[in-house]
Order: structure tokens, then sequence, then C-alpha cells
């Protein structure tokens, strides 16, 4: 008899060498970056922790009884790219492990010393995080800052030097012209010798043009060629990564490598985007790396997600220099499974992160915030009215920004738009670059724009934002009017031109470019608020709280506010914005003014649509996540959901005895289910437990490599004790270890309410549906994308209710 594989589906099928640094995969417990392929050796102890699969052959020609039961199958256990982890099964893998190691440190000073490394590895774990992500994130700040000089001009004493720090050493410097000095030489005076000009407006022109092209070729032909998983932000795979979902090579080196490149030219170039999510997902490729230095992560699902939540944290923590922010966005924002244990390690890592950051002093200021603000004013009650009034506009704003851009995404995907994604990058970057030259408040970066905004002007201010007459009630001067139209003209052009920006093939956070719409919307009321009061300090509404000549209103607070609101309606962030905010810019005193236009930002954004944007991604690129805010509302039961209906054929199950390895295989060969379930006979259909399609196929497979004799006639045993087999027979295969004894299972009339809510809080992959003990319908999470995380039938059938 035939004594070859099946169907082509054997485990080097479903293990793809070609992929990146997997999500999921066997890997070894060494970094070896010297390999071709992108795929970390397999660990032949992988499998071992979930229950030991092995073979029997019944009594063979010699009266000899083979047992292959304590010997390990490589990649039992594993799962394959989109699919789903099991998260039962991953925490009672844990728990074996753990009660293993505990009852061995008693036996020898080795095994407590074992103990003792195993407990503190989840510590050293973090500690290496936020090393790692701390200095990747220093190093993309300086060199970001570097590159955006670089399109206006150079430093002579260094190239390598950025237009600030070329002219710290300068002596011949003035504080109004604190920007200007010999070292640094802009292009029109390296080219053609003269500064001022139409000639050297153009050649300048044409540089930052050129130098924006340049960079951002650069970066989607880098993305498009080594890492096409580094596009975007990545928060939205972040999300569905740690429900369970499994995206091999999405957090792999090379994403980690080619991210942190392309990240630096995407920022460089001047296209509408940030820097700020890129870091989330940066920091979560570097915990991934690093999970492979350490058994306990290296092996286990859940444990890897545990370590990914605090690296998300991480990656806040160095984007905005705000720990405490970070570990709470990954509690409201990103985390689908957050113990306590894991809010003390993200606290640590996000520590770590931070205080490297601050090592490396990247921003030159001594400081770890973003934006350090310094507002000398107190804030009235009477201003939680425009405060207000600027949530309502973030909310807005929040809600059309995710439609208009999940309908630009989406014509993307079905157009031949969604083809040339190089010269969609360069069309948008040459129009960013053309539009946003003459404008100095569009020229600058996003990051110099925020802190500009949120800039409370002094007497020694050089900014026109700050070109205030010296008169007694202080009026806005012409250089504030000037920049009152620029900032309009800014505002119309970074909301048209984000819209089309996120989502494209580069590296491109939302949270800077969301936030310097809201910070110019709320700079502009901050200006009109500050002039009313000023001219106008005998009105009923400003008269008991600002006296004549008073500075009364700070409009950079207005800013700052505006900046939260906005991004609170795009991102529906609340508890951990608002703390991401006040340590972003150190403005302690101004919580309750953040908090106002926050809450009231989601309020009004949720009433036009419930999705935030990293949802509406979620949703757009058909990711399986099942949203934990969501509530399900229909007055269903389990029967009238799950399929199969009485005209569809027979469930699929396989029985504890009495198949052959042919026709198990040949149900495999026939059906694309995730998995099978196991009941005592095909008359009885009492369920027995569950058995996983990979943990099958691969356990067959290597049977017929592994065990003499097995053929397509052998007979398949799911239980403990085979029976006597007669000598004359071919040998039996015993499968008892993939067996999954316990499966979660709900009767045909269980509410469909509570059954997403099982799946929701314990992390199902599958739960099965009896009917008095008997297997009735099966649903689980379906293994390939689809597009929402949905309940979907486990099998077909039709069974008479009543038998």
């Amino acid at each position: 008899m035939d004594n070859a594989g099946f169907c082509n589906e054997t485990y080097e099928s479903l293990h793809n060498p070609a992929s990146d640094d997997e999500l999921v995969d066997i890997a070894g417990a060494t970094l070896d970056f010297s390999s071709t392929e992108d795929v970390p050796p397999l660990d032949p102890e992988y499998g071992s922790g979930y229950g030991n699969t092995g073979y029997s052959n019944g009594m063979t020609g010699n009266g000899v009884l083979m047992d292959l039961l304590d010997e390990p199958v490589p990649g039992v256990g594993t799962y394959e790219d989109f699919n789903t982890i099991d998260w039962v099964r991953e925490k009672s893998k844990d728990r074996d492990r753990h009660r293993e190691i505990t009852s061995k440190s008693e036996q020898s000073t080795w095994a407590l010393l074992h103990s003792i490394s195993d407990a503190f590895s989840g510590w050293l774990l973090m500690l290496l995080i936020g090393l790692l992500s701390g200095a990747l994130a220093g190093c993309i700040d300086i060199s970001a800052h570097w590159l955006t000089d670089l399109k206006e001009g150079v430093c002579l004493s260094g190239f390598w030097f950025n237009h600030e720090h070329c002219c710290w050493g300068s002596n011949q410097t003035t504080f109004q012209e604190r920007d200007k000095c010999p070292q640094w030489q802009s292009w029109a005076e390296l080219l053609g010798g003269s500064s001022e000009g139409a000639a050297a407006y153009i050649v300048n022109y044409l540089m930052f043009m050129l130098c924006a092209l340049l960079f951002s070729f650069l970066a989607v032909i880098l993305v498009r060629a080594f890492a096409p998983y580094a596009c975007g932000s990545g928060i939205p795979e972040i999300k569905t990564i740690l429900s369970g979902f499994i995206i091999r090579g999405y957090l792999g080196k090379w994403t980690l490598i080619i991210k942190t490149i392309t990240l630096v030219l995407a920022v460089s170039s001047g296209l509408s985007l940030g820097k700020e999510g890129p870091l989330v997902h940066v920091a979560c490729c570097c915990a991934n790396i690093l999970c492979h230095l350490f058994t306990k992560y290296r092996q286990n699902e859940a444990k890897r997600r545990e370590v990914l939540s605090a690296a998300a944290a991480v990656g806040v923590s160095v984007a905005f220099g705000a720990p405490i922010g970070g570990v709470l966005f990954s509690l409201e924002e990103v985390s689908y499974y957050f113990p306590l244990k894991t809010l003390w390690r993200s606290f640590f890592a996000a520590l770590v992160a931070a205080f490297t950051l601050r090592s490396i002093n990247p921003f030159g200021d001594s400081r770890l915030v973003l934006f350090y603000v310094e507002f000398h004013t107190p804030w009235h009650m009477v201003e939680l009215v425009p405060f207000t009034l600027l949530g309502i506009f973030g909310g807005l704003w929040g809600a059309l920004f995710i439609r208009a851009n999940i309908a630009w995404c989406r014509r993307r995907k079905t157009t031949r738009l969604g083809h040339y994604p190089v010269l969609e990058v360069l069309v948008v970057t040459g129009i960013t670059a053309l539009l946003s030259f003459p404008n100095s408040y569009t020229r600058m970066s996003g990051s110099e724009l925020i802190s500009e905004l949120f800039n409370d002007c002094s007497l020694l201010d050089s900014s026109q934002l700050c070109d205030y007459n010296s008169s007694e009630n202080r009026p806005a001067g012409p250089g504030v009017y000037t920049a009152l139209w620029q900032l309009a003209l800014a505002l119309f052009f970074k909301m048209l031109v984000t819209v089309v920006t996120f989502g494209m093939k580069v590296p491109s956070g939302l949270f800077i470019p969301s936030m310097a719409v809201g910070a110019i919307v709320g700079r502009l009321l901050g200006v009109a608020m500050e002039q009313m009061a000023l001219n106008h300090h005998d009105w009923l509404i400003v008269k008991g709280w600002c006296s004549s000549g008073a500075d009364c209103i700070t409009p950079g607070l207005y800013a700052m506010v505006g900046a939260a609101a906005c991004l609170g309606g795009v991102t529906r962030m609340t508890i951990s914005l608002v703390v991401i905010m006040f340590e972003l810019t150190g403005g302690l005193e101004y919580i309750v003014p953040l908090m106002a236009a926050i809450m009231t930002s989601k309020w009004v954004a949720d009433a036009l649509g419930r999705e935030g944007i990293y949802e509406a991604h979620i949703r757009l690129n058909g990711y399986p996540f099942l949203e934990t805010k969501e509530e399900y509302g229909h007055k269903t039961l389990a029967q009238d959901v799950m399929r199969p209906r009485q005209s569809d054929p027979l469930l699929v199950v396989l029985t504890q005895e009495g198949m052959s390895v042919g026709e198990i295989e040949g149900v495999i060969a026939d059906t694309d289910y995730s998995g099978f379930p196991v009941v005592v006979s095909q008359e009885s259909q009492r369920l027995v437990g569950f058995v996983l399609r990979r943990d099958l196929v691969i356990s067959l497979d290597n049977a017929r490599k592994r065990q003499d004799g097995v053929v397509s006639a052998s007979l398949v045993f799911f239980l403990e004790h085979v029976p006597p087999q007669p000598f004359s027979g071919p040998p039996v295969v015993k499968l008892r270890g993939i067996l999954d004894l316990s499966p979660f299972t709900v009767t045909d009339h269980t509410p469909m309410a509570i059954a997403v809510d099982i799946f929701r809080k314990l992390g199902l992959r599958q739960c099965l549906v009896t009917h008095n003990g008997l297997v009735f319908r099966g649903f689980h999470l379906e293994k390939h994308m689809s597009s929402h995380r949905s309940l979907q039938p486990l099998a077909s059938m039709s069974v008479d209710v009543g038998t």
C-alpha cells in the first residue's frame, strides 16, 4: 500500500520557510542575522508543552509494541499564518510549565536557580526592550531632525549638524535672528552665492522639492522591496495581533530595520504624517525579536502578547516622552489581555525607555517632553465654553476625517490607484512640497508647528504670533494678522493632505497631523478670545475676571486643548490622552480643560460613528477582531445563528476509534475546517474532545515518516489505552496527545450575547454547540481574514435534534 503523504499538505507546506521573522514561528534561542533566510531554526521542544504527542503500534508481527509517546513532534501546538491563537490552551501550557519548574525547584540547587532565572526573565526582557527602543527612538529623532533641515541648507562646520546645533556655537548670532549664522548656509548661498532675491528663492524652492521627493522615493522603494509590512502606522495591526491573530513577518527583524530607516525618510520628506504611531510598531518589533532569547516567551503565544502589550507602552513613552501615558495607552487602546503583572512590567519598561531617551537627549534641551510649555496665566471657568467648542470641533473633525480617509483607502484598494504605490507617494509628496514651501507654517515640520502654536508669548519672543503692539491693551500687530491668515491656509492644507497621506505605502503616524489641525484651530480661537477680552473688557462675560490691560487669555493653552480634542476625536482616546498631554507639555494644572475638551470630542465623534480610526482600518483590512467595546444587540440563540441547516451536509466529525489514516486524510483533503470534533462513534455523537487540523496534519505526516509500517489502512486511536490488535494487521497510530479533552461547549439554547462574551473574555478559538451532551453544531473564529472577527460554522451537519 502507498506510504506517501497526502494532498501535499504536510508540515513543510504549513510552515512557510520564505516568510519574515515569524510572530509565531518555532524559533531558536539565538538570533542569527547572518542567515540568508528570515526564519529561525526549528526548536525541537516547541510542541512539547501542548500534551505529549506520540504513536503506538499495536502488536506488530514480532510481538513488540512500539510506543513513541514521550517523543515530542516539532510543530504540534503551533499555528498557521493568518490564524488565531487559542488563549486557553496557551495559558494552560504556561501553567503546566510553571508547575513543573516549581516542583523541580525543591529537588536541587540547579533547579532552584533555574526557577529564579525563569521568574526574573520577564523583568530582564522589559529592561532590554526599554533600552533598545529608547536607543532607536533617539536615533530616529536625531536623524529626522537632521534630514528635515537638510532640505533647506547645510552646515559648513560639519554636514552632520542640523540647523539648530550648527548655530549653537556661533558668536555671530543675535537673539532676533538666532537661526542665522555664517556656519549655516542655504542651498541658494551654496549654489548661487546669494540668499536674497527671486533667484535664491527659486533655488531653495527647487532643492526643497527635490529633497522631499528623494526622501519619499527612497522610503517607498525600501518598503516595497524589503518589508511591505513596514508601511502605515502599525497600530491597527498591533491591536489585531494582541487580540490573538497571527501575522507572520509583521514584527520581524527586516520589518524593524526597514521601518526604522524609512520612518526617518518619510518624516523628513515633509509629508503630513508623524512618527509616533510607527514607533509603537518599532517597539513591538524589538519586543518580538528579543522574546526569542527567552524560552518562556518564545514557546508561548499568550505570554508573548503580554510582552507586546508592554512594548506598545514603550512605543508611546519614547514617542512623546510620556511613560505613564504610554502604559495607559496600551491598557485603553491596544491591549486585549492586560493582567496586573503586565501593568507593572509595562511601567518598568516605559521607565527604562524614557530614561534611555533622556540620556541620549535628542532634542538638545535636557527635557524629556516634546512640547514643554510654561503658561503664566490661570484659566477661568468662563473659558470652559470655548474649550467645549474646541471639543465639538475635534469630534466633528475626527468623524469627518475617519470617513474621508476610509473612503480614500477603500478607493485605493478597489481601483487601479492601488497598483501604483510608488507613483502615489511621489505625487502626494510633490503636491505637499509644492504647496507647503510658500507658507512658513506648512514648511516647518509638524512637531515644530505644534511647538510654535503651544508657545506662550514673552516680551523677547520674535515669532510672528507674538507681534503685539506695546500700547496698554496690547492689540494684535500686523505680524499676528499675517500669521492668522497663514494659519488659516495651513489648516485647510493640513486637513486635506492628511486624508490622502495616512495609509500610503510609507510609515505614517496620525498623532502629530491630528494635533497640528487642532492646535491651529485652538490658536485661532485663542487669539480671537484674547483680543475680545483686551478690547471689550467691560463686557459682562469678561468683566468679572479680566481687568483692563491684563493678560487674561493664553492662546497657547487653546492650541493645546484643540490639539487634544482633535486627536481624541480621531482615535477616541480619553484617559490616556489626558495623561499624555500633560506629560507632553508639563501643563499639569490644565487637566480640567483637557478633560472637558476630550470628553466632548468623544461624545460628538461617537454620535457620528462608533469606530475610531484604528478600528475603522481594522475593519477595512478585514482583520478578524472582536471589539470588546461593542454590544451584541440581537436576541438570538446559538441554534438560530449556527449552521448547518436541515438541508446542509452532515457534520464532519472524527471517531475516537475505528477510522483509518486514509479516511482521516480524506477528510482533511475534502474540507478546509480548522479543527474537528472527536466523538465516541458516528451513532452516538457523544463528544470526547476536539483536535486541530494543523496538529492532525503534522502528526500523521510525522507518523508516516518515523514509524515503520504505517499505511493508509492503519487505524487511528484517540484512546488512552489501545485495544489489542491482530498480529497480521498494520501498526496503529495513537493520537491521544493532540486531543483537547476539555473543549468549550455551549448548549443550543445559549443566547448569542453570552457566546460572544465567552469568545471576548476567554479568547476562545472555537466553541462547540451540544444538545443533551451530543455534538449539535459548532462555530469558531474564522482562520482566514474576514471583514470582522466573527462567529463562523465549524463544520456542516444535519442532525435530528431528537436523536
